[in-house]
């Protein structure tokens, strides 16, 4: 008899494999972290041996959410700076409050969004921010999958006195993460607009030098594109290409103003991932990125969340609901974004940003990154299409088991690996004023 570590049944499993298969009253063994079996109940159940075998019930069982934009520690600016447009947003409220950060501010107010993200369903997340070694040990702490680097700017921020030192610790985060399977380091330019052409080329050679992607801002809005014009003669997707980035995998948040020469220069490089964060480009009214247009080209598409103080929520099953809607209103038709194609965002595509292609479907091999969600939620009765319910009905707040690498990390509203009640309590310490 096979033995695993863990054996799952559940009412309803889907897979997002190539043939998006839904399974009924089926089950998964992990072994290792990895699933090792997936199929009908009656097949799997008697036949695999388990340390842990758990019935879960009248659930739905999916790959776990990426989040591929977020910067977790700004779960403490949450409804701090609201309805203000990006710059001001940025320069006026943001900029100036993040000069005062810590690394142990940081930390614990990544670990406050990394709690949101995992009782919502998000099992790994693409991170980019200011003392990003904390960062990561906030993530090491919850047991989320993470990708970051530090944040790279032209001028000093509160973390490094210059970009150097924003790449050396770049450069320090991966090599002390080599051994690490659930955190990866990318390279972090903040934007066209905090940096300057060095800057970009030296992100460009250290990515090449230790074979790592890319994380930046770009053409955010139209504000940032006029700037571009101004100073480069050129719009941000075309200065980045002209400068190489595009020949490097690189995960690009936002891309709300892309001419239709901007999307053949995105077209021609295949390297990029475009990160859609609607819900954040809504609220600073910076523009609707045209997804369903790079999608026909042929790009590869994300979905992110951005950070709580420009969502205000780190919830990706909220951000799926929105990019559906949204780009239907846009298109004046309902068929514009289908929720398959937005799940496809929130798992493979998040898969493709991370460069991971272990994650973002549930199949013999892969990581065991999974959520289930409790299909008796009055918004989930009756369930006729499980696909439609996770895009239009579910909030997230459905989710009773979030698991990585075939550990659970939230179990029934609470945390495996840290005390969430003595998390708030040190929060309750922590004011911002304005």
């Amino acid at each position: 008899m096979p033995q695993c570590t863990t054996l799952l049944h559940a009412k309803k499993i889907l897979t997002q494999d190539p043939r998006r298969s839904l399974l009924e009253d089926a089950s998964l063994a992990i072994s290792k972290g990895r699933i090792v079996a997936i199929g009908p109940r009656c097949e799997l159940s008697g036949v695999w041996q388990a340390a842990d075998e758990r019935d879960l019930g009248n659930v739905l069982i999916l790959p776990g959410l990426i989040n591929a934009h977020t910067h977790a520690a700004m779960t403490l600016l949450r409804g701090f700076a609201d309805d203000l447009p990006l710059l001001d947003w940025l320069n006026q409220k943001i900029f100036p409050r993040e000069a005062a950060l810590t690394p142990e501010l940081v930390e614990l107010f990544s670990l406050l969004g990394f709690a949101e993200m995992l009782a919502t369903g998000t099992t790994s997340c693409l991170d980019m921010y200011l003392f990003e070694k904390a960062v990561f040990a906030a993530a090491k702490r919850a047991g989320i999958r993470l990708s970051a680097g530090e944040v790279v700017f032209a001028f000093a921020s509160a973390a490094c006195a210059n970009w150097q030192e924003a790449l050396a610790i770049t450069e320090e985060l991966a090599e002390s993460t080599a051994c690490e399977s659930r955190l990866e380091v990318m390279v972090s330019p903040h934007s066209v607009y905090t940096t300057n052409p060095q800057i970009l080329t030296s992100c460009l050679d250290l990515a090449q030098k230790l074979d790592l992607p890319l994380h930046l801002h770009l053409s955010e809005s139209p504000q940032e594109v006029a700037q571009c014009q101004k100073m480069h003669g050129q719009s941000p997707i075309a200065y980045c290409a002209s400068l190489g980035l595009l020949t490097q995998p690189v995960a690009l948040a936002h891309v709300v103003v892309c001419s239709e020469h901007d999307l053949s220069l995105l077209k021609a490089a295949r390297q990029a991932t475009i990160l859609h964060c609607p819900g954040s480009n809504m609220k600073l009214a910076s523009g609707a990125a045209r997804i369903p247009q790079m999608q026909q080209n042929g790009l590869f598409t994300a979905l992110g969340t951005d950070g709580a103080a420009s969502n205000n929520q780190l919830n990706m099953f909220l951000e799926m609901n929105r990019a559906a809607l949204l780009h239907k209103l846009i298109a004046n038709d309902p068929e514009t974004l289908p929720a398959g194609t937005v799940l496809d965002m929130a798992t493979l595509g998040g898969a493709r940003a991370l460069q991971k292609p272990d994650l973002g479907s549930l199949e013999v091999g892969k990581w065991a990154d999974l959520t289930a969600l409790d299909l008796s939620a009055p918004n989930l009765v009756p369930c006729y299409a499980p696909i439609s319910h996770l895009v239009y009905a579910a909030t997230g707040h459905e989710v009773v088991l979030t698991m990585v690498e075939g550990e659970i990390l939230y179990d029934h509203g609470r945390f495996t690996r840290f005390d969430y009640e003595a998390l708030c309590r040190e929060i309750a310490k922590v004011t911002v004023t304005s």
